[in-house]
């Protein structure tokens, strides 16, 4: 190959792999990316930016014995696998292939090809290269397999997944309640909303009608301040966090001589993250000691009943509790990036040093999943028991922060030298770092995308609906190198066909409903993707208008393939946004650049008062105002209003938000600040069996009993 001028190069390079080479922003504006941007990019996704690189990527995948990974949907079969071989046309007749399939179970099917019929034939170099396509004998049902090829001496796996085109979706529609299960308040739980207090929300919400109970993830964190509180921010996706078990219901615990005790009455109004840990933490190691003297050594029911549980999450289990020890070793420092450079390795040897020597507390960490696991599974049995429709409804974070435990054990798959984030919008101007670690494309497909269709089946453990933040990501992730800001990222497209197709099938595996939160700019192409395979688009009120105008839409414009709901946790409260408490404290915090911004925003609330009423005064009382501006606060009969506006649409879903029913003012995260504001700390004001019991969430129930929801079986 003939020396290539250097951006030609990097150009070329960028290309196969995948950057974007421009992206328009929500204004309309092109932004090229720059050779600077794609160089830093191509070195966080490991490509070396030379000539042979350009060649050797360029020949993939005639060099390549066979892919390491292919999905195909149920409805392509018979299935045939395509292998390359360096081979003259002499002898064609005289090579013997061999080759097995592997289902899950270890069923294998042992298959030969004697003498071969290429078809496709390609001369690199003087060599020839032939394609040869081995078919599969019967027709496989949806699943995982793995694909055994032998021929010459040379051997190759891939891993074959059978996918069906669609997810999981019920029959008819039905509403819920969406909440942040850290804010809610009981005279039982240790100073924070806990898994108990779930299921009892979940018992009070099938009395109402309801089909499911949302709530925010429960993702390991740090339980550190200011920065290790965020569910969106979490060390890891796969495994989640002690803070959420009810310890009343730890048997193992209340059995045990612990002298631990919560100091319950007069709880603070915002949760302390870092205190309640310690205290769950403290209590939890004594009752999994009398688990060890009592139940794990002498292999009683409890003993083998763990045991199989860790046996079944096998070595992702293992690595997050090494993990964790370590951090708790290094003084509750969980990332990687700050402890010695020997143990960023989860396979060096003074790792393994590590993990012989602290087998018990490693163990610990084991039991805490398992406790969690169990207190879920309760959680969804429950529900299930109860007829709720669908269930618990989770939400999956975008990524795990850098340096966390999912950087640590799939190191090889995510990029460590660049972050997502979002380019400059109304909301940022000067763009997003989220701080969390995005998978390589091309590495992710080398690993069977084991590491991702196992966040997709933890996360879909216990549960009927799965709502996958910034569902962009599947399609294209806007990147942000390290060492420069937002506005010098760009976007790298992903797999897209093949993610998806791995969502359906654990979707249908587990008979649950995907959401795909597809808010801000989402291409067509990616809209009509997420259509094709029956995720839900996810519908906010405040932002189904006529844009370039503020109307708001008619419900019958909203799609039917959808969840619809008012606000997120991003945003204001319907309280919160009458009053224009988000206006407020942007401006008390200093947000807002110039009081220009802040005054167009207050005019732009005015309007969308106005507009409300207007949109929703067919479900208002008999009487009820007609001027906004006579208004003052938001009211519960209008707070409603909004909620049978959103039961005329024909969305699958309705998710109410707890925080708009009982009157909260204060939305629980405001972008942009870390501890200025008490993000993710807001303990509702109410009990939760006060919350059962109030007459704003029996009128709720009344609202979606007119409309013939259905909610269970």
């Amino acid at each position: 190959m003939n020396d290539l001028p250097p951006d030609k190069l990097i150009n070329e390079l960028s290309e196969l792999y995948g950057i974007v080479p421009y992206y328009f922003d929500m204004w309309g504006n092109k932004h090229v990316t720059s050779i600077k941007t794609k160089s830093a990019l191509l070195k966080a996704i490991d490509v070396e930016v030379s000539e042979d690189e350009l060649l050797q990527r360029r020949l993939k995948p005639w060099n390549r014995f066979i892919e390491p990974s292919m999905v195909v949907s149920v409805a392509c079969q018979p299935v045939s696998i395509a292998i390359h071989l360096k081979c003259d046309e002499a002898d064609e007749k005289a090579l013997l292939i061999t080759y097995s399939l592997k289902d899950e179970k270890g069923n294998t099917d042992e298959m030969s090809l004697e003498g071969i019929s290429p078809t496709a034939i390609n001369v690199i170099n003087g060599i020839r290269y032939v394609r040869v396509k081995l078919p599969l004998k019967d027709k496989l049902a949806i699943g995982y397999y793995d694909v055994a090829v032998q021929c010459n001496g040379i051997k190759g796996v891939m891993r074959l997944i059978i996918s069906p085109d669609e997810c999981f979706s019920p029959e008819g529609r039905t509403w819920g309640i969406t909440l942040n299960l850290y804010s809610l308040r009981s005279k039982r739980n240790w100073g924070i909303g806990d898994l108990i207090d779930l299921r009892d929300f979940v018992e009070g919400t099938v009395r109402l009608g309801g089909g499911f109970i949302g709530i925010n993830p429960l993702h390991a964190i740090p339980n550190e301040p200011p920065f290790g509180i965020s569910p969106y921010y979490p060390i890891s996706r796969l495994y989640r966090n002690l803070i959420y078990i009810g310890m009343d219901e730890v048997s193992d615990y209340k059995e045990s001589p612990s002298t631990v005790k919560p100091d319950l009455p007069d709880l603070p109004d915002l949760i302390d993250y870092r205190e309640v840990a310690k205290l769950k933490e403290k209590a939890l190691r004594e009752g999994f000691s009398y688990f060890y003297d009592n139940h794990y050594i002498s292999d009683t029911l409890r003993g083998l009943e763990f045991k199989n549980y860790v046996k079944e999450q096998g070595m992702a289990l293992e690595r997050f509790s090494v993990f964790m020890a370590i951090g708790k070793e290094k003084g509750n420092i969980y990332d990687m990036r700050q402890w010695h450079p020997a143990l960023r390795d989860p396979e060096s040897p003074e790792t393994h040093k590590f993990k012989k020597n602290h087998g018990r507390e490693i163990l610990f960490y084991q039991y805490i999943q398992w406790q969690i696991d169990k207190q879920l599974e309760a959680v969804s049995k429950r529900a299930n028991e109860l007829g709720m429709r669908i269930g618990l409804y989770n939400d999956l974070a975008v990524g795990s922060a850098k340096g966390g435990f999912d950087a640590w054990a799939y190191r090889e798959v995510l990029g460590e030298a660049v972050s997502v984030g979002a380019p400059p919008d109304s909301f940022n101007p000067n763009g997003q770092d989220w701080g969390v670690c995005p998978f390589i494309p091309e590495k992710l497909k080398e690993s069977g995308y084991e590491p991702f269709l196992r966040v997709i089946r933890e996360n879909l453990r216990h549960g009927g609906a799965l709502r996958i933040d910034h569902a962009l990501g599947l399609f294209r992730v806007f990147l942000v190198p390290e060492g420069m800001s937002p506005k010098e990222g760009a976007y790298l497209r992903y797999p897209s066909e093949d993610l998806l197709r791995i969502i359906a099938l654990e979707s249908v595996r587990n008979k649950a409903v995907i959401i795909a939160e597809d808010l801000g700019t989402v291409t067509e192409e990616a809209r009509e993707a997420l259509r094709r395979f029956k995720m839900l688009s996810y519908r906010l009120f405040y932002f189904e208008r006529r844009w370039p105008s503020r109307d708001f839409l008619p419900p019958g414009s909203y799609p039917e393939v959808a969840l619809t709901s008012v606000t997120t946790h991003d945003l204001p409260t319907l309280y919160g946004f009458w009053i224009g408490r988000d206006i407020e404290v942007k401006g008390v915090l200093g947000l807002y650049p110039n009081s220009s911004l802040r005054d167009r925003d207050i005019e732009e609330r005015k309007t969308d008062k106005a507009l409300i009423l207007e949109e929703v005064n067919l479900f208002l009382p008999e009487g009820f105002p007609q001027d906004a501006e006579s208004i003052p606060e938001m009211t519960s009969p209008l707070c409603l209003s909004v909620y049978r506006f959103l039961a005329q649409t024909p969305c699958k879903l309705v998710a109410v938000s707890l925080d708009d029913i009982i009157g909260v003012l204060n939305q629980q995260n405001l972008p942009g600040t870390v501890d200025e504001y008490p993000n993710w700390r807001q303990r509702h004001p109410l009990e939760v069996s006060a919350i059962l019991s109030d007459e704003r969430l029996m009128e709720l129930a009344s609202v979606f009993k007119d409309m013939a929801f259905t909610a269970s079986e």
